[in-house]
This record gives C-alpha cells, sequence and structure tokens, in this order.
C-alpha cells in the first residue's frame, strides 16, 4: 500500500522523472574529465535504479580517479528495484520506499577480467554494509542532511527537476559548488540564471538542442515527441535542452571568426524594434555594428567569443530585451557593438 500511495503522490505532482540517457552523459561529461581526478562527485537528485549518471561515475570511479562518490535518493521512486536490487536488508515495507545514500571510495575488480562494470558496482552495494545508508528525511535536496552532503561535495553533476530548476542553481551557487547539470534552454532567460551568465558565472556546455529521455510508466502519452520501445519503455523527447556549468572547458576559448557582409536584402528589419535578424551564428556580418536579433541557444556561444551581456533596454510591455557588448579584452575578430536575443515581442517586418 505503501508504494501504491508513492506512486499516487508521484503522479499527482508536476512530471520531473526524466532519466537521461548513458549515451548523452558520457557524450558531455568526456569534456570534463581532468576535473574530476581527486574529487567528490555528488549525485543529489539521482535514484541509482535507474541513474545513468550513478551507473557512469560507479563504472568509471577508477579511471577518472575519483575521491568519492555520492548519490542521493528522493523518497519514493517510481523505478524502484526495476534495475539494481540494493534493498536485501531493508524491512520489506521500505523497499522502494525509504530514501538512502551511497557513499563509494572505491571500486574493486571482483571478477578480476580486468575492468569494472556494472556487477562489480552490485557486488559493492550488496556486500558492503557502509556504502548503502538509510536517510533520516525524504532525501529531497533542499533537506538539512542533503545540503550536509552538498557542503562535502567538489562538484555536483546531475538532471534536476525542471519544475525545480531555479531554486536548484539557486542553491549551487549560494554554496559555492561547481557543477555540471542539465536544463532547458529556457532557462537562459530566468531572472535567477541570467545575471550569471552575464557575469561570466555560469555558461553552457557543449550539448544544447533535442534530447530523449526515459520516463516512468505512469507518463501519459502524447501525440509528439513520445513513444515506447520494443521492451516497453516510455520515452519523450525535448528540443531544448542544454547543459549548465561553470567548469572551465575549451570550448569556452575558442574564437569566433565572422565572415559574412551585411546586404540589407539578406538581413531585414523588425518592423517594431532597430535591429535585424540573424538566424545562426555563421550568419552574423562582421560589418554591421548595430542591433541583431540571434536566437537565445546562441547567446552563450557570443559571450564566449568575446561580448559581455546587459539588460539596458525595456520593451514596451516592460520585459528586458538583453543586450550584448564586446568586451573590453580583444578576443577573435569580432567588431560588432551589440545584439539582442529573439523575444517573442518582436514581429519581423514584413
Amino acid at each position: 500500500m505503501a508504494g501504491n500511495k508513492s506512486l499516487s503522490n508521484a503522479m499527482k505532482a508536476k512530471e520531473d522523472e526524466f532519466y537521461t540517457q548513458l549515451s548523452d552523459i558520457e557524450n558531455e561529461l568526456k569534456h570534463y574529465k581532468e576535473h574530476f581526478k581527486d574529487k567528490t562527485i555528488l549525485l543529489n537528485c539521482d535514484d541509482p535504479y535507474e541513474s545513468n549518471f550513478f551507473k557512469y561515475f560507479a563504472m568509471n570511479f577508477n579511471r577518472l580517479g575519483l575521491k568519492k562518490l555520492i548519490s542521493t535518493c528522493y523518497k519514493g521512486s517510481p523505478v524502484a528495484q526495476t534495475q539494481l536490487s540494493l534493498f536485501d536488508d531493508f524491512e520489506e515495507e521500505d523497499k522502494g520506499e525509504r530514501p538512502h545514500k551511497i557513499e563509494i571510495t572505491e571500486v574493486v575488480d571482483n571478477n578480476e577480467d580486468g575492468k569494472i562494470d556494472l556487477s562489480d558496482v552490485e557486488y559493492l552495494l550488496q556486500n558492503d554494509k557502509n556504502v548503502l545508508t538509510p536517510l533520516e528525511g525524504d532525501g529531497d535536496f533542499r533537506s538539512p542532511e542533503c545540503v550536509a552532503l552538498l557542503d562535502e561535495a567538489d562538484i555536483v553533476i546531475t538532471n534536476p527537476p525542471f519544475s525545480l530548476f531555479r531554486e536548484y542553481i539557486a542553491q549551487l551557487m549560494e554554496h559555492g559548488k561547481k557543477f555540471v547539470i542539465i536544463g532547458s534552454q529556457n532557462a537562459i532567460t530566468y531572472k535567477e540564471v541570467f545575471p550569471l551568465l552575464k557575469e561570466d558565472r555560469v555558461w553552457l556546455g557543449y550539448k544544447s538542442g533535442d534530447m530523449a529521455f526515459t520516463v516512468p510508466d505512469y507518463y501519459e502519452p502524447r501525440e509528439t515527441r513520445f513513444w515506447v520501445d520494443e521492451s516497453g519503455q516510455k520515452w519523450r523527447s525535448l528540443g531544448n535542452i542544454c547543459w549548465f556549468t561553470n567548469l572551465d572547458i575549451k570550448k569556452r576559448h575558442e574564437n569566433l571568426i565572422l565572415c559574412e557582409k551585411y546586404d540589407s536584402k539578406k538581413y531585414p528589419k523588425y518592423d517594431n524594434y532597430d535591429a535585424i535578424e540573424v538566424g545562426k551564428v555563421a550568419d552574423i556580418p562582421c560589418d554591421y555594428e548595430e542591433g541583431y536579433l540571434v536566437p537565445i541557444e546562441y547567446k552563450q556561444r557570443l559571450l564566449d567569443a568575446g561580448f559581455e551581456l546587459g539588460s539596458d533596454r525595456i520593451d514596451e510591455n516592460g520585459n528586458e530585451c538583453v543586450c550584448v557588448r564586446e568586451r573590453e579584452r580583444e578576443r577573435g575578430t569580432i567588431s560588432l557593438r551589440r545584439l539582442f536575443p529573439r523575444s517573442r515581442y518582436i514581429t519581423r517586418a514584413a
């Protein structure tokens, strides 16, 4: 009955259970490996029953040279015991309901086959009583014991609940944590996030755009971006996903070279704003120094190329029109003065 009650509560809440594919994690985190050595990694929004973040770091614990791996599970996992059977020693009513934490400081090659795989991780979890322990609270990332784990960690990596993204990133910044997390590109415009980009305290990672996630079985089907695979697993995809980080990456130091020349026919102006539309970064004209409108997903690339954000304009609806100005230091071959991200309050001239 406890499990049914938990599932019912989860269904009533916002649908935040999106589980990231291992391939997406591997493709992004390969750019950050030098940051992980001798570090404590915290996965504080990840259920090891299903979390590919946990699997990635547990199986690569030795290769990455981690000091410690911590993973916490929120009460009432909707996918309890579908992957790893971790609760053999818990009371029956607690299985899948009891929030817990996993702390790993070593992973041994049990099979003596020269590699660490999921079976070695399962053996560790089932045989070392100090690795898996219950939490006193509900496992929420805002709970006192999870905040204590946050303070212990060097780097936080996870896919936090989309509905709590503002609060989640605010907590990371408050505690001075390094992180690599998944969020919506829409979060760039949040008042809690935009200043962090403006002040060069947070930037975007490598992947942005379409990303597919597995979801719990109780998620309702949708007409688009939803499917069920041959094993019965439900999937959803989102087209506006990106990674947020404050770890330095090579992408931030790549110069942007512009080759296009301004042509009034190619770059139409908006009828209610003094700016031209530029659909992609490669089309930014190198000889036009007035206002630009660019898709929001390109904002970070322009920041990395030598621009800084400002917000000194307010549109007719009282919303900020974010402006990008050239930084004082010279980077690349940029000679532009201002850019404005695309806004739903601006219409293109016919």
